[in-house]
């Protein structure tokens, strides 16, 4: 089934295109960089090069984010949604529930046909988008991983492409306040260092909804990170939290063990869309993923959290 979701042009720009400010990214000393990073404002915007400079990886550090302008051209931009769409009506006409083990979370789109919200290991079925974030432009981003860091096309949820939408049945229109050291806890492991590499392809600022979390949160301790919040049903905002605003194109990276949430958009159908892929950049063994995997705990964990949200906003039986 062909969506009828409308081409959305990167390249109309609206006339206020996020600037930030101008940032002396010359700084070669870690501690001069670290001063500088703590006088940066919290929507500095950064420009990827070659390398991640000392005062970009001190401003990460610091606050445990940070946005990169303009990664992905407007061309790409177009080009990674369509070829989203088609991977969406590929598992659509196969009736497809999961993908290696994932469950997808299937909606509705504002015509009401069915509209895939978060894919999982999506670079997998598009040639296209397993060549981009293999791009020798994110090699930087890779080596702030670390040396040994790949790409896990086939481990963990692989290359996951959220669609988050506000519509009547969309399976997706926020998500709440988690860290993301709960899926280590799962796995049996500790939660350590972890970066979350986004590319988003919308326009979105603070009055739109979208990314919030709580600056510097990921130096919190572990008593903290699991208990500071209720993981997935907590959704009111924090006197803490900052508005991630992004252009098309724009790459961010934040630190899995910050406390963070998606806000629901105030808009309602398609101007509501917010897109975002998140690439996983993986250590350690190789541990794929195949066809046949079973569902992991903490997806079970989420979809009984997402149930008890869904009884607890439907509307009690009229009164006989």
């Amino acid at each position: 089934m062909e969506s009828t979701q409308p081409c959305l042009d990167p390249l109309a720009a609206p006339s206020d295109v996020l600037t930030g400010a101008p940032v002396a990214e010359a700084i070669t000393d870690p501690a001069e960089a670290a001063r500088a990073a703590a006088l940066l404002p919290l929507s500095t915007r950064f420009t990827l090069g070659a390398e991640v400079t000392p005062l970009q990886r001190a401003f990460l550090d610091l606050h445990g984010f940070c946005v990169f302008a303009g990664v992905a051209r407007p061309d790409e931009v177009a080009r990674i949604d369509a070829e989203v769409r088609g991977v969406q009506d590929r598992w659509l006409a196969e009736g497809r529930t999961k993908v290696h083990g994932i469950p997808l979370f299937v909606g509705r789109d504002p015509e009401g046909a069915p509209f895939v919200q978060r894919f999982a290991f999506t670079s997998l079925f598009s040639e296209w988008l397993h060549g981009f974030v293999h791009d020798a432009r994110f090699e930087p981003v890779r080596l702030l991983v670390g040396p040994e860091a790949r790409v896990g096309s086939r481990e963990k949820d692989g290359v996951v492409f959220n669609r988050n939408l506000n519509v009547p049945g969309s399976a997706y229109p926020r998500l709440g306040w988690h860290t993301d050291g709960l899926r280590d806890l799962f796995l049996g492991r500790l939660p350590g260092p972890m970066l979350n590499v986004g590319l988003h392809l919308d326009r979105v600022r603070a009055e739109d909804g979208g990314l919030r979390l709580i600056p510097g949160s990921h130096r919190q301790g572990f008593w903290s990170m699991c208990f500071h919040k209720p993981y997935f049903v907590a959704h009111r905002p924090d006197a803490r939290e900052v508005a991630v605003e992004t252009e098309p194109g724009d790459l961010t990276i934040h630190d899995g063990r910050l406390w963070h949430r998606v806000e629901a958009s105030p808009h309602t159908g398609w101007r509501s869309l917010r897109r975002t892929m998140y690439v996983p950049y993986v250590t350690g063994p190789f541990e794929p993923k195949r066809e046949d995997s079973p569902t992991p705990a903490y997806h079970h964990v989420g979809r009984l959290l997402r149930w008890v949200k869904r009884t607890l906003r439907r509307p009690a039986p009229a009164a006989r």
